[in-house]
């Protein structure tokens, strides 16, 4: 039934302009609002073609996992290509990360290096190199 439909992720943030400031112009992710008023909502487009759906929620709760995944070739250089433009990668005391903020060496089938940042609203973003 569903394999024939078209479905997309979302999650919600607090603050739709932030998040579009955020996605657009800080990730470089080409953006589409829509909607006006208390309607308005936004839709990332993904490398790929992907979309994410994105709303704005009165009472917004960060998530408390992972929302995107980034893959990329070079861990250092998107880490510092993130850092430049104001990111800073959190730390999670089950994981030993580097100077960076990188977790590496996760283990078998796992990615080679991951490091965690957050939007504006607190969701979780990740880079990660898988090879």
């Amino acid at each position: 039934m569903f394999g024939e439909t078209t479905a997309y992720s979302s999650f919600s943030v607090d603050d739709l302009d932030a998040a579009r400031g955020f996605y657009g112009d800080r990730l470089g992710l080409a953006v589409e609002e829509t909607g006006t008023g208390d309607m308005r909502m936004m839709y990332l487009t993904l490398p790929g073609g992907a979309r994410v759906f994105v709303y704005p929620k009165e009472n917004h709760t960060p998530a408390s996992f992972t929302v995107l995944n980034f893959e990329v070739d070079d861990i250092d250089r998107a880490v510092d290509d993130l850092v430049s433009r104001g990111a800073t990668f959190e730390r999670y005391p089950e994981f030993e990360a580097d100077g960076k903020g990188v977790v590496r060496g996760t283990g078998d089938g796992g990615p080679v290096a991951i490091a965690w940042f957050t939007d504006p609203a607190g969701n979780v973003i990740a880079v990660m190199q898988t090879s």
